[in-house]
């Protein structure tokens, strides 16, 4: 499976930014229930909406067919991680896929329960990196004092707390982040993971604190680009891959045939729109994008698989506010 970057070939980052605004995209939410014979799959806004919709279409299908007259499967795409929370708490949203950090926080405020844990590229873990361009002269962490980085939503694993977690290790004050920048020894701007790599590209930021996902090419890092410091290799020890949640709302059959279908889900119903795997899509081709899901398989999860998350947003002094400044 390739890089999640994918869609940066075909899909400007600008239009991935204005994505937000557009028909389909959720930031409160209306009552829903499954009970209505509807099941309302929530996507975070990890990617542009666009993309998202044809990645999760045929997951979408398949759940939908599993569930036979039970319901109809309906994709929406939230405004933010927040918007995530709110709508499994109040039963207008049944399902989501989320980050790590969104999913604990959503446990810990009576908001989500964690169901699935996902896999992809070998691994049931992933990484953050800060990363900045070539010709910086930025070497190390302590050099980001007094410059600008770009993170993702700032309840974002993996582009927010684990970035502020290794600037604040190597002595960096974090001030109020991620809420805001006051009181940090840098300038901070959050947004999400496209955006945080695309304005570092452009020169509007010294550095960016994202997945390592959203920096990858085909050989390794995009060109131009460089790691200061990957979490994985300097602390020998991965993020648990984004969890798949649904809402307390739902009873207990219902998070059962809706689990269980998604972990017996068939290959094919990763493959996105075009119905073929990334490796055998011609993504030179003009319109032509590769749409697999990131990930490619999930396992049954609990609160415990993602404590790890929990023990950093400790060290972060981080709780369930966060949910109301997001």
């Amino acid at each position: 499976m390739e890089s999640r970057r994918d869609f940066l070939k075909a899909a400007g980052v600008a239009g991935a930014a204005a994505l937000t605004g557009t028909a389909g995209c959720l930031g409160s939410f209306g009552e829903q229930a499954y009970g209505d014979g509807t099941v309302q799959f929530m996507m975070s806004p990890s990617e542009p909406q666009n993309y998202m919709m044809k990645q999760y279409g045929p997951m979408r299908d398949y759940l939908d067919k599993e569930l036979g007259d039970t319901a109809d499967v309906k994709l929406q795409y939230a405004a933010d991680y927040s918007a995530v929370l709110q709508g499994l708490g109040s039963g207008s949203a049944d399902i989501a896929e989320t980050g790590p950090f969104a999913a604990a926080l959503g446990v810990k405020a009576d908001k989500a329960e964690i169901a699935l844990q996902r896999h992809a590229y070998g691994s049931w873990t992933y990484t953050s990196v800060i990363v900045t361009r070539k010709d910086s002269d930025i070497s190390s962490l302590s050099d980001l004092e007094g410059k600008r980085i770009a993170f993702a939503d700032m309840t974002s694993a993996s582009g927010s707390l684990y970035p502020l977690y290794m600037l604040k290790d190597a002595g960096l004050e974090i001030g109020e982040a991620p809420v805001s920048d006051n009181g940090a020894d840098f300038t901070g701007t959050w947004s999400g993971h496209a955006e945080a790599f695309k304005a570092l590209q452009d020169g509007q930021v010294e550095a960016a604190g994202v997945g390592k996902f959203i920096t990858q090419g085909d050989d390794g890092y995009v060109e131009g680009i460089e790691p200061i410091m990957d979490y994985k290799k300097e602390y020998g020890k991965g993020i648990p891959r984004a969890p798949m949640v649904v809402s307390p709302e739902l009873s207990e059959s219902e998070k059962e045939d809706v689990v269980n279908a998604l972990k017996d889900a068939p290959d094919k119903a990763y493959l996105g729109e075009n119905g073929k795997p990334n490796s055998e899509t011609n993504a030179d081709k003009e319109g032509v994008v590769e749409d697999d899901l990131w990930f490619d398989g999930v396992r049954p999860a609990k609160l415990e698989d993602y404590q790890p998350v929990i023990d950093v947003a400790n060290q972060l002094n981080l709780s369930t506010d966060l949910l109301d400044s997001a």
